[in-house]
């Protein structure tokens, strides 16, 4: 059975950012908690030549954003580019979550050898079909910022796990539709 560009774009998205959002509000719990203040962790990198958090999860949802919309072939939401606080990243999160629970499978299915033409900052462009967008580029590189995002609070103390990564609570709780394999 095929999967469809639906299932593997909108939702998935969607799930990982609701966990990415999550894990902010336990960040700010974490930071209320120990007096510290919430903007430190936005500039945490862990690295000098990486990316601080609150960049990791604006690209995290720039990716997202723009894989369906182009797929759609609608406009992308458009959210501030400001620095923002731990609140407007959460905001952030939110208005895309609900931009992309807007997506049907009717506007992304079919999508697959669509032509997509990404257009990068320095002027390069590149041609995908609509399947290659966003198995070669825009899921690997979604991926690539929700952990990079994870790691970085990790690395910060906060108290989250790999069952806090993916938001696939059903799959730690016995709800989940899939059936053990018996031997």
């Amino acid at each position: 059975m095929a999967i469809s560009m639906y299932a593997a774009s909108a939702p998935t998205f969607v799930q990982f950012l609701t966990s990415l959002s999550a894990n902010l509000d336990k960040t700010a719990a974490h930071a209320a908690a120990k007096n510290i203040d919430p903007a430190i962790y936005l500039r945490t990198q862990l690295y000098p030549d990486m990316r601080p958090l609150a960049t990791q999860v604006s690209l995290a949802n720039r990716h997202a954003i723009n894989t369906c919309a182009r797929l759609a072939g609608v406009d992308p939401l458009v959210l501030p580019t400001s620095e923002p606080s731990m609140d407007d990243l959460k905001q952030r999160l939110d208005l895309t979550i609900r931009y992309l629970n807007g997506f049907t499978p009717a506007q992304l299915d079919g999508t697959e050898d669509k032509e997509i033409v990404v257009k990068y900052p320095s002027g390069v462009e590149r041609r995908f079909t609509g399947q290659a967008m966003l198995l070669s580029l825009s899921l690997p590189n979604f991926y690539f910022h929700v952990t990079a995002a994870h790691c970085i609070l990790r690395h910060c103390g906060i108290d989250i796990g790999k069952k806090d990564f993916n938001s696939a609570q059903h799959l730690f709780s016995g709800d989940c539709a899939c059936q053990p394999v018996k031997a």
